[in-house]
């Protein structure tokens, strides 16, 4: 019999890695990225091939919670989408 894994237990978050941040368990990859990689338009498939060191199981898991915390992420994304742009202008200015 395969060994059974609670889904659980796929996405935790350490204070001591991005802050806090929601990541994929035993990694150091956000849920926040493979969001930003789905919203551009990337399948789960690419996305592995791209970060190949991630299951498959583990992108779903993080698509899952991301869309159950839709509001919490998207708000993480604007935060810094607004601090690069403002990093950008100030690159300019300098």
């Amino acid at each position: 019999m395969a060994a059974v894994i609670d889904i659980g237990t796929i996405i935790g978050n350490n204070p001591k890695i991005h802050g806090g941040r929601p990541i994929i368990a035993g990694t150091g990859v956000t849920v926040q990225r493979i969001a930003v990689l789905d919203k551009n338009g990337f399948s789960p498939e690419e996305i592995v091939r791209k970060i190949d060191h991630l299951t498959l199981a583990q992108i779903y898991s993080a698509l899952a919670y991301f869309h159950v915390n839709h509001a919490a992420i998207e708000s993480e994304i604007a935060a810094e989408d607004e601090a690069c742009q403002k990093l950008l202008v100030q690159s300019i200015i300098s």
